[in-house]
Formats: structure tokens, C-alpha cells, sequence
């Protein structure tokens, strides 16, 4: 039984589902089946890269016989945080009240999502956690286990916001909150993007809560996971880090000199 209120009691409005896709041709439709079974009420807006393996047309194929699911064709292959504000653009456009974030592949279960969009009901932003109790990974190897929570742990001390899972990509904005975020000056493209709007809530004072979550690895289609994107979410965290502690430093010297 789920230690939050069930979706029906807390007021969401419309819920929009964004789901990235590129070379998604098997996942897709397993995706797409199992949200519109744990929460019937959400629509769906499908975000496709140009995907050479047909994805786009198995998208357009299940628009073209379901309500309440949308395809948005990119020219080419631009990275996860692309997508996804190319995504949050058009539910923000289309008068959406919540939007989430959600793979392709499986590895974020939908029927955990209905304790996502509870937690909303006192929260600006709900992140779906592998790093909190209850949470945790199905199938991964101690390696990459590791290497996630090392990440999230660096990523912790840097920035110093408390929040065990700042990478994880299953999550849920009220509107109004992306609004807030400065969407536009986001450049992040791979898994740092989910560490930028974390830390953009964080900044500007909004609820972030975090439920736990099992993520699952895929088991059709290729991992997305590179070392392009671990090595630029290093990068942009050491900077924003150093960064942080500069403005830091310079307010206590400010202070100090004030008082004196």
C-alpha cells in the first residue's frame, strides 16, 4: 500500500506525460500501454529525435488511434534536456497543470507514478528516488550502483542541497514551478539537465520531496549512458560548485566588512 494519498484525492488538473524517444521501436508501445493503465486520466506527449529505427512512426501510429497521446518530431538527435524542454514547452503552451519527465525504456515504472503525482499535493516538485529509503535498482551492477551514488553524493556536497537523488530523471513539476525555473537559460543537455532543475528549485525556495522509486534497467533497445554525459555532468557540477562557494566567500567579506 502506498504511504501517500491516492491520486484522486489531491486536485492535479491535467497531466501531461513526456516521454523522449530515440531508436524506442520495441519500448515504446510497452511504455505507452503501461501508463494509459496506471493512471488513465494523464495524456502523453511523445518527443521523438528524428529516431532512424521508426519510432516516429510507431508514435504517430498510436496518436493516430488513442486520445490524449501527441508527437513532437525533432530534426535530430540534440540530447535528453533538448527534448525535454522542447516537451515542457508545449504542455506549458497546451495548458498543462502538471508535466513529468519518464524514459522510454521501462526503467521508470509507470504504475509507481500515481505516488509521484500524490506527493504533489505538498510539493512544487516530486522526484522519483533510488537513494531514499524504500528505493532502490533492479539489474545494475555494483559498478554502476556505485558510480551512481558517488555522483549523487559529489553532486550533494557541491551544490549543498539535500537531495540523495539530484540525477534521476523520473519526476513531476507543477506548471507553475517550471515557469519559475528560467527554462530558457538551461543549456545542460544529458543527465547534468535533471541536476540544473533540482537545483534551480532548490535556489528559488520551492518544495522538492522525494519519493522512492525501483528503477528498473531496460531490457529491449540500447542504453543512451555515455561517457560524453557523465564526464559534462562532472564538469557543470564542479563549476557551479566552485562558483557557489565563491559567492560564498564574498558574502562573508561583505559582512565582515559591514560590521567592522
Amino acid at each position: 500500500m502506498s504511504a501517500y494519498p491516492e491520486p484522486a484525492d489531491v486536485a492535479l488538473g491535467r497531466v501531461l506525460v513526456i516521454i523522449p524517444t530515440y531508436n524506442e521501436v520495441e519500448a515504446l508501445p510497452l511504455i505507452l500501454a503501461r501508463v494509459q493503465r496506471s493512471v488513465p486520466t494523464a495524456e502523453i506527449l511523445i518527443v521523438d529525435d528524428n529516431s532512424p529505427d521508426g519510432t516516429g512512426m510507431i508514435a504517430d501510429q498510436w496518436v493516430n488511434d488513442n486520445t490524449g497521446i501527441h508527437v513532437v518530431h525533432r530534426v535530430g538527435k540534440s540530447g535528453l534536456g533538448a527534448a525535454y524542454l522542447a516537451g515542457f514547452s508545449w504542455g506549458l503552451q497546451n495548458g498543462f497543470d502538471v508535466l513529468v519527465e519518464m524514459d522510454a525504456d521501462g526503467s521508470h515504472q509507470p504504475e509507481q507514478l500515481p505516488d509521484l503525482l500524490a506527493a504533489l499535493e505538498y510539493s512544487d516538485l516530486v522526484l522519483g528516488s533510488r537513494w531514499v529509503q524504500g528505493g532502490g535498482t533492479r539489474n545494475w551492477s555494483k559498478n554502476r550502483e556505485f558510480l551512481s551514488k558517488g555522483g549523487n553524493f559529489y553532486t550533494k556536497k557541491m551544490l549543498g542541497i539535500d537531495i540523495n537523488d539530484a540525477t534521476g530523471g523520473y519526476r513531476a513539476f507543477k506548471a507553475d514551478t517550471l515557469r519559475a525555473l528560467d527554462l530558457h537559460a538551461v543549456a545542460s543537455a544529458g543527465y547534468c539537465f535533471q541536476v540544473d532543475l533540482a537545483w534551480r528549485a532548490k535556489q528559488r525556495g520551492f518544495v522538492v520531496t522525494e519519493v522512492p522509486i525501483t528503477f528498473v534497467e531496460r531490457e529491449v533497445g540500447t542504453s543512451k549512458m555515455s561517457r560524453k554525459i557523465v564526464t559534462e555532468a562532472l564538469w557543470r557540477v564542479t563549476v557551479w560548485g566552485i562558483d557557489r562557494r565563491i559567492k560564498m566567500m564574498k558574502h562573508k567579506l561583505t559582512k565582515v566588512g559591514k560590521e567592522s
